[in-house]
């Protein structure tokens, strides 16, 4: 490569008609003809570094993240020799952000160290606040979000200083996401409707306008902010709608979509983005990112739609490239009658998830594979983990997960005035998110809380609402379960499945404490399940339920 003229002005070697075409084609959002454009007048006569840098974002916004790096390290040359530190630092930064996000750490930090150095003690510009920007993603992914919020507020001051509208929205942006974290929500939702009101205006480039999306809504579903998240989506969906040659962002925004459909009971049209992310957008490190995503997305829908081998299929895919299937894979096994393999992948799964929001993702599931193979406690002990850090979130969302996990719970135990309390609350907030699907899982409850409190006419009516929601959406696992025969019925006495073969090995004199070791539960819940069955047998004493179920063939 030739090293351009000392005052890094190369703009009168350039082609000048395709230079010129290129800067209004990507002006218009027509970034293939302003890549194709550039790049002509670029290998004609070479370009200057500030047409270089619109090179590489029309590279970038195309999905060529090799082109986008080698056109911004070929500005920074340029600018370094024409003695333009600022300039040069700026480009090193986004070299810097682009390889970070690739995986490729060390050469990212170093990149940084370049930018950190051309500015030196000397510099007081924008540029400073931008390289405070991998500081603050340390911090934030570190969980030290006080320290992430104090760089995001520096670096908020630096771009509103230097009327900097990116670099101002960057930080703000990521102001809001420490926030949340920090459990300030109202703050943190203030912040992230002004930042909507910004990014829709046009006020900040194309590039930081993808990235600023993308991340909001990204962290908006990782607090549970559904709310926010979908408003966030479909502005996201409508400006990509509008940029047809958009490829870096449009795999994400597929999939943000065929999230908030699937949450909003559109299951067709969100496989349907889901299958477009996978198969239309694979250029670039963000679609890469969105395969996975992608793959999950279509594995849930086909889980609750009652095809598992699909589901399974997609959910290892999805794993292969490196998005965890956890819950999802779980669930597929539980409605295999695999629990115990599910609770183990369950188990494992929450305690390899410190961070309290990673884990209240896998808790509701984990609330209900820990009541199929009765273990009340430890699911007692998840649901209360969970409304602990709704509490903390101050999510509605949140909340009615923590709830109908109570609720759940509650029905579980015996104590069915408090389970319809629990489930009426957790499906007048599904009903409020406009969240169909959740909805009707919490119907169900509701429907078998009044059963066992022998209002039999409300309970028929409340689960034959949940069965019509349930078939409208698709949700062939649920309406199964509905048909499925429940613990209750004469046959067994009114004992659950877990309840018969505690009182199996009982009947043949075991201890409690060779019943848990049999059975791999906790003394405690050896004990529970046998007051449990005195109370249902009608019976006083370890001999009396023996008796019972020998004369009732229940062993």
């Amino acid at each position: 490569m030739s090293d351009p003229p000392a005052n890094g002005d190369t703009r009168g070697m350039s082609d000048t008609a395709d230079v010129d075409r290129g800067r209004g084609c990507y002006a218009e959002g027509r970034w293939r003809e302003a890549f194709e454009h550039l790049g002509a007048a670029d290998r004609a006569t070479g370009l200057g570094p500030d047409d270089l840098e619109l090179l590489g974002r029309a590279a970038y916004l195309l999905g060529r993240d090799d082109e986008y790096v080698d056109a911004l390290e070929r500005a920074h040359e340029s600018w370094v020799a024409a003695d333009e530190a600022p300039r040069a630092a700026r480009c090193a930064f986004w070299i810097g952000h682009s390889l970070l996000f690739r995986g490729r750490g060390p050469r990212a930090q170093g990149w940084f160290s370049v930018g950190r150095r051309l500015l030196g003690e000397g510099h007081d510009c924008a540029e400073v606040g931008y390289l405070l920007i991998p500081d603050w993603l340390h911090h934030m992914g570190s969980d030290d979000w006080e320290s992430g919020l104090a760089a995001t507020t520096r670096a908020a001051e630096i771009g509103e200083r230097f009327a900097d509208a990116d670099l101002l929205w960057l930080a703000r942006d990521d102001q809001a996401r420490a926030l949340l974290n920090l459990g300030r929500s109202a703050e943190a939702r203030r912040l992230l409707d002004e930042a909507l009101v910004i990014v829709e205006s046009g006020a900040l480039s194309a590039v930081v306008r993808g990235i600023v999306y993308c991340n909001t809504i990204a962290f908006c579903r990782d607090v549970f902010e559904m709310q926010h998240a979908r408003e966030w989506t479909e502005s996201l969906a409508a400006w990509c709608d509008g940029l047809p040659q958009m490829v870096a962002h449009n795999g994400l925004c597929r999939v943000h979509r065929a999230e908030v459909m699937q949450y909003a009971g559109n299951w067709a049209g969100a496989l349907g983005e889901a299958r477009e992310a996978r198969e239309r957008f694979t250029d670039g490190m963000l679609n890469q990112i969105a395969t996975g995503q992608a793959l999950y997305r279509q594995g849930e829908i086909h889980r609750l739609q009652g095809g598992a081998e699909e589901a399974e299929r997609l959910f290892r895919e999805a794993n292969d490239h490196g998005y965890d299937p956890q819950p999802g894979l779980a669930l597929v096994r539980l409605a295999q009658g695999r629990t115990d393999v599910a609770a183990s992948m369950l188990r494992r799964a929450v305690a390899e998830h410190p961070r309290e929001l990673e884990r209240a993702a896998l808790l509701p599931a984990y609330v209900t594979v820990m009541l199929a193979i009765d273990d009340a406690d430890t699911a007692a002990a998840a649901s209360r983990q969970l409304q602990e850090i709704a509490d903390r979130q101050s999510s509605d969302l949140l909340a009615a997960l923590a709830t109908e996990a109570e609720a759940a719970v509650l029905l579980t135990v015996g104590d069915h005035p408090a389970a319809l309390t629990a489930a009426r609350r957790a499906a007048q907030t599904w009903q409020s998110l406009s969240a169909p699907y959740d909805l009707a899982r919490a119907r169900v409850l509701v429907g078998r809380a009044l059963h066992h409190l022998g209002d039999e006419e409300s309970s028929s009516m409340e689960l034959a609402a949940a069965r019509t929601a349930f078939e409208t959406l698709g949700a062939a696992t649920d309406v199964a379960g509905l048909d499925a025969p429940t613990a209750g019925t004469a046959d067994t006495s009114g004992l659950s499945p877990r309840e018969l073969e505690v009182l199996r090995h009982l009947a043949h004199g075991a201890s409690n404490r060779e019943i848990a070791a049999a059975l791999v539960i906790s003394e405690h819940t050896v004990a529970r399940h046998v007051q449990n069955i005195f109370a249902k047998l009608g019976v006083g004493s370890r001999t009396a339920a023996g008796a019972y179920a020998f004369e009732h063939r229940l062993l």
